[in-house]
């Protein structure tokens, strides 16, 4: 018989004072490599992920276990614990009671005693993975509480300062300028300012040599994620540092969230929820040039007559350089094209927006009438508004309550002077997200019938990458829905 061994150990399990080697990698394989030898059994291999959490089911030898398993080259599963293998409940038994037994494969667990070859053992099995999610649950909701009580504080929780900054290494939390990255990002606003596109921005920086953000961390010794367009800045690049206020000295964190503790996969999220805490750092950037740099931005983004944002806006990238494609207008017809196709560093993805959007219209017309979509998503769109916009008024007026209740704290002496400071500052920051909310709200339910089409865009669509008209006359289309 040929066992598997297969390790783990996470970030939560160094956490734990129960000793080191209890919870070692190296006391792991040890233990299972004598209780293999003592079984007689044949050790295939060993399998060890190390910083990796019990519902990550991208772990790297995880999923070579698995692979393996499936090619029946063991015919063992071993590990020190159930909730080494999972946490998760749905993985206990899509693989332990579900794929395992298909392909001839027993798993055992030697410190809990799960073991499939056991037929009484299955109840037991299940009851150690529910109490395993529930634990991960648990764990997750404390840990999204402990930061987001440092987010209302304003205090930086990222493993990495934004372009132009650095950790502060006096003040955890903090954050204090990079003299060389935040010349560079004045030198980006000034010359927006001054009439300079985005792209030709990008280009300059390129031509220069100066890394971009990425690779700016990653030359300082930073062990920041794979670089994907060697270093070189591009159009998105620059767009999102112009919209940044973290460059005023406000703390904006929460711009994405998982949709749970089972991935790690992060999704935008609305600004009005986002954490902005005011006059957190030192500015690299005055608010005069802010001021004029957003309302350069406000009148560069609405290209179309009218003010009426395209209906691919932030949605279109070029299939075959990732850039983020733009607006553009001739004779009376409006058009997306890559910004990189002016420098030669693309061959240049060019689409009509008409043609574009008949595409996306056709592709989902077969499931029902069109008319029928616009009028449920706009009907839709307008309670989705009303029900945020009575969530925010009802926050105002929790922050008012509260605000209230606090001063009768401090009154009767349940809280000191300072401490009615802090949480005067964290009500207070609440009620003007809410207030935010409700301001922006109340603008984007009055502009919903004019732009259904940016609206169906909006809801059903991820993003599209367009290319180039092929010699068939095509222009190839790729949609990635949101469903």
């Amino acid at each position: 018989m040929k066992a598997a061994i297969y390790c783990r150990l996470s970030e939560e399990d160094r956490d734990k004072r129960t000793g080191e080697d209890s919870v070692s990698i190296q006391n792991q394989k040890t233990m299972l490599t004598d209780y293999a030898i003592s079984q007689g059994w044949e050790i295939y291999g060993i399998y060890s992920d190390d910083d990796y959490a019990g519902a990550d089911r991208n772990r790297p030898e995880f999923k070579r276990l698995i692979e393996d398993a499936r090619r029946r080259k063991f015919d063992i599963v071993l590990c020190k614990t159930q909730s080494r293998f999972t946490r998760e409940l749905e993985i206990v038994e899509k693989y332990i009671h579900g794929l395992f037994p298909l392909w001839g494969i027993r798993f055992v667990s030697i410190v809990d005693g799960a073991d499939t070859d056991i037929g009484g053992n299955k109840k037991s099995r299940q009851i150690n993975g529910l109490i395993n999610e529930w634990y991960l649950e648990d764990m997750s909701e404390n840990i999204k509480s402990v930061l987001t009580a440092k987010r209302k504080r304003g205090e930086h929780i990222g493993s990495f300062a934004l372009y132009g900054y650095m950790k502060d290494p006096n003040e955890k939390g903090g954050l204090i300028i990079d003299k060389e990255a935040a010349d560079v990002v004045r030198e980006i606003f000034r010359m927006f300012c001054e009439g300079v596109g985005k792209t030709a921005i990008a280009e300059t920086l390129n031509s220069r040599g100066i890394p971009n953000p990425t690779e700016y961390k990653r030359l300082n010794g930073l062990n920041y994620r794979q670089c994907k367009n060697s270093g070189r800045w591009t159009y998105s690049a620059v767009t999102n540092m112009l919209k940044n206020e973290m460059y005023i000295g406000n703390m904006v964190q929460g711009r994405c969230a998982s949709a749970s503790y089972k991935t790690k996969a992060n999704r935008a999220q609305p600004k009005e929820s986002w954490y902005i805490v005011q006059n957190t750092h030192e500015p690299i950037i005055d608010m005069e040039l802010w001021n004029r740099t957003q309302a350069m931005l406000e009148k560069s983004s609405r290209p179309y007559a009218g003010g009426e944002i395209g209906p691919f806006a932030g949605k279109a990238y070029c299939m075959y350089c990732g850039s983020h494609m733009r607006s553009a207008k001739s004779h009376g017809r409006h058009y997306l094209k890559c910004p990189l196709k002016s420098s030669g560093s693309c061959v240049g993805a060019f689409v009509s927006c008409e043609a574009l959007l008949c595409t996306v219209k056709n592709e989902i017309s077969g499931l029902t009438d069109m008319d029928e979509v616009k009028g449920y998503l706009i009907d839709n769109e307008k309670k989705r508004y009303e029900r945020k916009l009575k969530a925010a008024e009802n926050t105002i007026e929790a922050c008012e309550r509260a605000l209230k209740a606090a001063y009768m704290d401090m009154a009767r002496g349940k809280i000191t002077a300072e401490d009615l400071g802090l949480l005067t500052a964290s009500i207070l920051a609440d009620k003007k997200r809410a207030e935010e909310t409700v301001r922006c709200t109340a603008i984007k339910a009055d502009q919903m019938d004019f732009t259904p089409d940016r609206l169906f865009v909006d809801i059903f669509i991820d993003k599209i990458e367009a290319g180039r008209k092929n010699s068939e006359g095509e222009v190839p289309v790729r949609i990635y829905w949101n469903f």
